[in-house]
């Protein structure tokens, strides 16, 4: 309880003393009982105080809902509390039982309950806005305009081809009234956070940047979600990188035609013109085509050393891929799986029309 509340309350607590135990009980109960029940039968409710709010407006919130259970009281403790001018925003957990001094003194200190924020991956800036949808008090669309605006990522070294490359998968606790500047500048810290100095080592030992390791991690999380096979993945694309190969990454045609449900790629589309075409375009594309996952930025730091230099699905439901050092045991591996992957669809759909018409 706040020094001056202390104060008055004990005043004026002992001269209802004098003239009278009812009075005193009456003072007591206001301050001291439970003033929140929760409807419903809920544990707890959660509050969101704007940023810029009165203090009228948060009592017309928990009015609203019904969430005080004598309004009198609350209004009168607030008033001791001097509450009314100092409002803060934010997010805040109320329990069912705390008494309005507990409620009144978790509002006046601003000691707000963050939002438990997680992703596991991205693949356009336009996927970051809808995560964010309703989540925190600043819009989606405000950080996907961040996002792409070249003066400001500068600020950060970015881009926008490169700027979803601070969003490392994971969980976050976050405040809810962060703006979409503070939201970013974050996930920055959370960026340079990952970025311990052992990965750094490996990072440097390699010799590429921060961003082209996520770059190629990113490849890597759309080739495969294998972790045990990822580290000899990236191995293949850094030996083709090492020779001056074009990547040939299905994945990032899939990303410059927009179209990621496609299951076999073609030569068609390996004909799209876009930077981000790796068949077309020597070196690494312009910028991530998702956010990889931890196991996968991981594999790219501690790639598998090889003579490897392409690899191509199992003939199985495995997930996991054959090697080839030479275009010949390439070829091999992929006539086999197409010989595969012909059969089996062939019998997928046999067994599908079985179904249909027993």
């Amino acid at each position: 309880m706040a020094s001056g509340l202390k104060k008055k309350v004990l005043i004026v607590f002992l001269l209802l003393l004098l003239l009278g135990g009812g009075a005193a009980l009456y003072l007591y109960n206001r301050i001291f009982k439970s003033g929140v029940a929760i409807p419903d039968g809920k544990e707890y409710y959660e509050l969101k105080i704007p940023t810029g709010a009165k203090y009228e407006e948060v009592v017309a919130m928990l009015k609203k809902d019904k969430v005080l259970k004598e309004v009198s009281s609350f209004e009168w403790i607030a008033q001791q509390m001097e509450y009314p001018t100092k409002v803060k925003p934010g997010r805040y957990i109320i329990r069912s039982g705390m008494t309005n001094r507990q409620l009144l003194a978790k509002l006046r200190s601003g000691n707000q309950d963050p939002i438990k924020y997680t992703f596991l991956k991205f693949r356009l800036k336009s996927d970051v806005a809808k995560s964010i949808k309703g989540k925190f008090e600043f819009k989606g669309e405000d950080l996907e305009q961040l996002m792409n605006n070249d003066a400001y990522l500068r600020e950060f070294g970015l881009n926008p081809n490169t700027a979803i490359a601070f969003f490392i998968p994971n969980t976050y606790n976050i405040n809810w009234d962060l703006t979409a500047r503070s939201f970013f500048a974050r996930m920055q810290s959370e960026y340079n956070r990952f970025w311990n100095e052992a990965r750094e080592k490996k990072r440097e030992k390699i010799g590429l940047s921060r961003i082209e390791i996520i770059t190629i991690a990113s490849i890597v999380e759309e080739e495969t979600n294998q972790n045990d096979e990822k580290n000899r993945i990236a191995g293949v694309y850094l030996n083709r990188l090492r020779k001056g190969w074009t990547l040939g990454a299905d994945p990032t045609v899939k990303f410059a035609v927009g179209d990621f449900s496609i299951r076999r790629v073609t030569n068609a589309h390996t004909q799209t013109p876009s930077p981000y075409n790796t068949y077309i375009n020597a070196g690494l594309p312009p910028g991530p085509i998702c956010t990889p996952s931890v196991p996968s930025i991981d594999a790219v730091l501690d790639a598998e050393e090889h003579d490897y230099m392409y690899f191509c699905a199992r003939p199985d439901l495995s997930g996991h891929h054959n090697f080839a050092k030479d275009a010949a045991g390439h070829q091999k591996n992929a006539d086999e799986y197409h010989v595969w992957l012909t059969q089996y669809l062939k019998e997928k759909k046999q067994k599908q029309q079985e179904e249909a018409n027993p």
